[in-house]
């Protein structure tokens, strides 16, 4: 899969693609790039509860800048 660098707001008359993963899946913040995002389909205890997750680099964070714990 290619990677695209922009700046500025996004927007798609066709919808996102976002790969779908659990906790126990998703990879190490450092081995992925900055900005990317997943969606995370469990909260760790396997209750399904979705919540979308940002590397900032330094660790996963949900979309309101709180630390994936």
């Amino acid at each position: 899969m290619a990677t695209t660098h922009f700046s500025g707001p996004v927007q798609s008359t066709n919808g996102f693609e976002v790969p779908v993963v659990t906790t126990a899946n998703l990879p190490a913040f450092a081995d992925t790039t900055v900005g990317t995002v997943y969606i995370v389909s469990d909260n760790g205890a396997g209750n399904n509860e979705y919540c979308l997750v940002i590397n900032t680099g330094a660790a996963w964070v949900t979309a309101v800048g709180a630390a994936l714990s």
